[in-house]
């Protein structure tokens, strides 16, 4: 939603589609509610259909073999399975079209480079009509599912808010993720008093894909010699999730060598200081952040520094907001994407 408030300030007709609700809350826009495409009857059906290892999340690079990576059904039953679903949802989808006017836009920006179906999709076609089409990956995208290919081979520009997905695509850009900083307060720096508790924050998504089993065991050896309470904030509203992240005074977002996610942005808005892993990539680019940098060997050390200074928590907070609101700024976002896929 981000983007698309940031091109209808810069004066586009932009609408953000979604095929279902996401129950934690995000806004919505046009959203389908479809059949057959809901969050927990797709992952159990994966769980059911898929190898482990396919679907498993880690915080690690992966050596995928293929660059870019290719999606492909990953069975004969599968394969059935998800033409089956893409018949069913093919008259939904038609009447979505024509309620809404979906083949009239000029461009098309992908989420994770997803169309609308697994096979015999309609974006190709609008781009042979003269559309433009831009695939935008997030996440675990091109980590573990790979590019569609009819969909990748229709594409003007690829762009990525993930620094090691550089290394998974011959043709991509890297922009920071759009974040817009107005929804959020940041914390009022107080005098810590004597003996006060230290919360220290964690929302995983997938405790695996974050490393939290180390970042949790530090914490609670942190707490046995510091005044130091862990929080971990997970299964709750995004409303409830910001409320929960307000109280903490150090947030830890991952450790692996994937990099920060939204939860380290989430932090930096509300002038938390945090701590996370850095991707390669951006720990060679871009040398002004404001993160503690931490890994497996050191995040004890790292957060123990932290606890016991808390005018350095204060400056990093204060300054990680500022670079929030200068690096992540929307409009700089959507800008740097219009640049390379020639929007005028």
């Amino acid at each position: 939603m981000a983007f698309v408030k940031a091109e209808r300030e810069l004066g586009h007709y932009s609408r953000l589609l979604t095929f279902n609700r996401d129950w934690r809350g995000y806004e919505e826009d046009i959203c389908l509610d479809l059949p057959g495409w809901g969050q927990g009857l797709v992952k159990n059906s994966k769980r059911v259909l898929y190898r482990a290892g396919s679907i498993r999340q880690d915080n690690r690079r992966l050596n995928p073999g293929a660059i870019p990576p290719v999606w492909r059904p990953e069975n004969s039953w599968t394969e059935v399975i998800l033409r089956l679903r893409d018949a069913w949802l093919r008259p939904f989808i038609r009447q979505a079209v024509r309620s809404h006017g979906l083949d009239g836009f000029d461009v098309y920006q992908l989420d994770g480079g997803h169309g609308f179906f697994k096979f015999n999709d309609p974006i190709p076609d609008w781009h042979r009509a003269g559309k433009k089409v831009i695939c935008c990956y997030y996440g675990s995208d091109l980590r573990k599912r790979g590019v569609m290919p009819e969909i990748d081979a229709a594409s003007d520009c690829n762009v990525t808010v993930e620094w090691d997905h550089l290394d998974l695509h011959p043709k991509i850009h890297h922009v920071p993720y759009p974040f817009d900083c107005g929804r959020f307060e940041a914390s009022k720096y107080e005098q810590e008093q004597p003996g006060q508790k230290i919360v220290i924050g964690h929302s995983p998504t997938n405790r695996q894909a974050k490393g939290s089993d180390l970042i949790i065991g530090a914490v609670e050896r942190l707490a046995q010699k510091y005044p130091v309470e862990l929080l971990l904030i997970e299964n709750v509203s995004h409303r409830r999730n910001l409320e929960l992240r307000a109280r903490c005074g150090i947030g830890v977002d991952q450790l692996g060598d994937l990099g920060y996610g939204i939860s380290a942005l989430e932090w930096l808005a509300l002038g938390v200081p945090v701590a996370t892993c850095l991707a390669p990539q951006m720990a060679r680019e871009v040398k002004d952040h404001p993160f503690v940098e931490i890994n497996e060997a050191n995040i004890e050390d790292r957060l123990e520094s932290l606890i016991k200074d808390p005018l350095k928590r204060r400056e990093l907070g204060q300054r990680g907001r500022k670079w929030l609101e200068e690096f992540h700024h929307p409009a700089k976002a959507v800008n740097r994407i219009h640049q390379l896929a020639g929007i005028k």
